[in-house]
């Protein structure tokens, strides 16, 4: 028998998303429900004695609709194949500068960019820099042409996509049960999203993730849960009325109760959930019966540590981004390692600063120490080459890459330990690893040949097998020289990235599936960047010039540390989680 939610309980005792706007390549395969009402503009009928090209493009202008069974796209295609397309089969999302062609057997070829494809659950797949090419036959039907052999599934351009669906997340639990883990959806608003996004978490987690979080309707005890009717707005409250859970244990309904509100308390209108059981109130002690985010505070996916003040390395010694600077505690912060790059983990309870690790380089070899936070390291492990050491909010444990392909995590107080990660080297050679804050992702720089992506992968454990990281996707396919990646929030990345126009290194920010790849501005920096760092709530600090610099998003630049003073120097910045 699994033991569950004590940690959720301990949460709620202590407890007091956007339309996109820009993509790398990307596949879609199903498409998500859509509202019953009309949202934004509608398409036209087809005009009378249309070319056989301006019919397929209004069929691709067509789809951009949420009415059901999208009759307009229906009314560009013969009687035979308007009843029997299956619009419900997926969306193939296209660039806007697509291209038609008139062939000489009478089809009209469609090319285009393949930005991507949405799954049923409105789960997004990033699609790489594959062409998209589908050709279309049509036929005459009363002396106008209509198209023959629809493929099944929306083909969708990428600023109706935009205009038509916003990212919401749905929400599972780290395996510690300490924070809630964001899974991208992309719908369609409306009256009935409420009830879209419960039916979408009572599906489960995507296939990437499922193995990583814990969902309390993965426990038999809640095997039959179903939503019972739709989903009751009345003015800021929901109601979720449940059945099959009744009986549940009072801990899994703690669960389900957190990833309801979290997922349910991100839109705009709501402001408290009532969960009901077969129509009944869900009675749980210590659980108000109108929930609201603010009751399962603890559980934030992004809350930052108390003490997460940015550290960098400067000559080989541990400083703390403060203001004014300052040494850190100890002989990591007196320079006596000659440190080449650093973590430092927090208690999740306390939010201080604990234990750190830190590697040293010398006569071709790297070493990594391990001690309390302002106290004595001592080696732990050595190899040719470690990557830069991370660690996540959830378990006081540093992971990173020896050698370019060994994933290894050292537990505080324990010996380093290797990750099962068999696949990995499969995509290239890494260069950085970087753990989500809950601790259920990582996201990899790897290079392979002359690329260098990033990659996020699922880590997955379990009581009876080593820690495994897997379920590998890339998710900059359009960006081919990554030079480092942090975790902006547990749901986006901020990298660093060769510009090929330009022949620079700039700031991209792209969320965990690939979606919305937007450069950062580089104003302020002396020169390019060459490391960086970010944490949930925290401006990202970059190193450039041999300085650190601060993100300041009110003014959209990059500045130094001190307000008005000279840059600090300094390398290697990061946060600690």
């Amino acid at each position: 028998m699994r033991v569950v939610s004590a940690a959720v309980l301990v949460a709620l005792s202590t407890a007091c998303s956007t339309v996109p706007t820009s993509s790398p390549t990307v596949q879609i395969t199903q498409e998500p429900p859509r509202s019953d009402g009309p949202v934004g503009i509608e398409p036209d009928s087809p005009e009378p004695d249309a070319t056989p090209e301006e019919v397929v493009r209004g069929f691709i202008e067509a789809t951009a609709s949420t009415v059901v069974t999208h009759p307009v796209a229906r009314e560009h295609l013969a009687p035979e194949p308007a009843g029997s397309w299956a619009d419900d089969a997926g969306i193939t999302l296209l660039g806007a500068d697509y291209a038609t062609v008139t062939t000489d057997t009478g089809t009209v070829v469609v090319t285009g960019e393949l930005v991507g494809r949405i799954d049923q659950r409105g789960g997004f797949t990033v699609g790489g820099e594959e062409v998209y090419r589908q050709e279309f036959r049509l036929e005459q039907v009363d002396g106008q042409w209509r198209i023959s052999d629809p493929p099944d599934g929306l083909l969708m351009l990428q600023p109706d996509f935009q205009r038509l669906y916003e990212r919401l997340d749905l929400y599972f639990l780290d395996p510690t049960g300490s924070r809630v883990v964001p899974d991208p959806r992309y719908l369609i608003d409306g009256d009935a999203l409420p009830t879209v996004l419960v039916d979408r978490l009572l599906d489960g987690p995507s296939a990437v993730l499922a193995a990583g979080v814990r969902n309390a309707l993965d426990d038999p005890a809640l095997a039959d849960a179903r939503l019972g009717s739709a989903v009751e707005v009345s003015g800021p409250v929901v109601r979720v009325d449940l059945t099959g859970v009744a009986d549940g244990p009072p801990a899994l309904l703690a669960e389900l109760s957190a990833q309801l509100v979290w997922t349910l308390g991100q839109l705009e209108s709501v402001r408290s959930v009532e969960v009901l059981a077969d129509g009944e109130p869900l009675a749980l002690d210590g659980v108000p019966s109108v929930q609201t985010v603010d009751t399962w505070a603890s559980l934030d996916p992004d809350a930052a540590p108390v003490d997460a003040v940015g550290h960098y390395l400067e000559a080989g010694a541990l400083r703390r981004a403060t203001d004014p600077p300052a040494p850190a505690p100890g002989p990591a912060g007196e320079g006596a390692y000659g440190l080449t790059s650093a973590a430092v983990a927090t208690d999740p309870s306390t939010g201080g600063l604990t234990d750190m690790v830190g590697v040293t380089e010398r006569d071709g070899q790297a070493t990594l120490l391990a001690g309390p936070y302002g106290g004595d390291l001592t080696p732990v492990l050595s190899s040719g080459s470690l990557t830069v050491p991370t660690v996540a909010a959830t378990r006081e444990e540093f992971w990173l890459v020896r050698d370019g392909s060994t994933v290894v995590r050292l537990p505080t107080g324990g010996p380093p330990q290797a990750v099962n990660a068999v696949t990995l080297p499969g995509l290239g050679r890494v260069t950085a690893l970087q753990l989500s804050p809950d601790g259920v992702r990582a996201a990899v720089v790897v290079e392979d040949g002359q690329r260098l992506g990033v990659h996020v992968g699922t880590v997955v454990r379990s009581d009876d097998d080593p820690v495994a990281l897997r379920d590998w996707r890339e998710v900059t396919p359009t960006v081919g020289q990554v030079t480092d990646v942090a975790w902006r929030t547990s749901g986006s990345l901020l990298l660093l990235a060769g510009d090929a126009g330009r022949e620079r290194t700039v700031p991209y920010t792209v969320g965990v599936d690939g979606w919305d790849l937007a450069p950062v501005p580089t104003a302020g920096l002396p020169s390019q960047a060459t490391r960086v760092a970010a944490a949930p709530g925290r401006p990202p600090l970059v190193s450039a010039g041999g300085a650190i610099w601060e993100w300041q998003a009110a003014g959209g630049t990059w500045v130094t540390l001190v307000r008005g003073q000279q840059p600090q120097p300094g390398t290697e910045p990061f946060y600690p989680v």
